[in-house]
């Protein structure tokens, strides 16, 4: 069996941090934190993060300025934006240049967020075979 996966969650909201670890955490190990500056310590110190799920609006450091810091330090990773709000221009940038794959709304999907997830392990998987 494959190993699990294993995501950061980003969000200023514990109680967002602590449903998205519910629902979750069976399938992929779950590391949660409540501010980008938080993330980009937490992928410095957990080499093994394969995906970034991050909210949107936070204080200190919004999701698109954290996504931007931590694809320029980790370009290996798969990054996703979760926001409550429509698709901004800010983030619509970034799915162009490529530094998040997808946004999810608020409140998230798990179906979707694990589609996602599995779509990114094929397109993987195909390129390395």
């Amino acid at each position: 069996m494959d190993e699990k996966k294993t995501i950061l969650y980003v969000d200023d909201e514990q109680t967002n941090l602590l449903l998205f670890k519910i629902n979750f955490q069976k399938r992929y190990n779950v590391i949660t934190c409540l501010s980008g500056l938080d993330g980009l310590e937490e992928l410095r110190s957990h080499p093994e993060i394969d995906i970034v799920i991050s909210d949107m609006k936070m204080p200190g450091m919004d999701g698109v300025e954290f996504a931007k810091k931590a694809k320029t330090e980790f370009p290996q990773i798969i990054f996703y934006i979760l926001t409550g709000f429509d698709i901004s221009p800010e983030i619509e940038e970034i799915l162009n240049t490529k530094i998040i794959h997808k946004y999810y709304c608020k409140p998230f999907n798990v179906n979707e967020i694990e589609e996602s997830i599995n779509s990114v392990d094929n397109l993987v998987q195909k390129k390395s075979q």
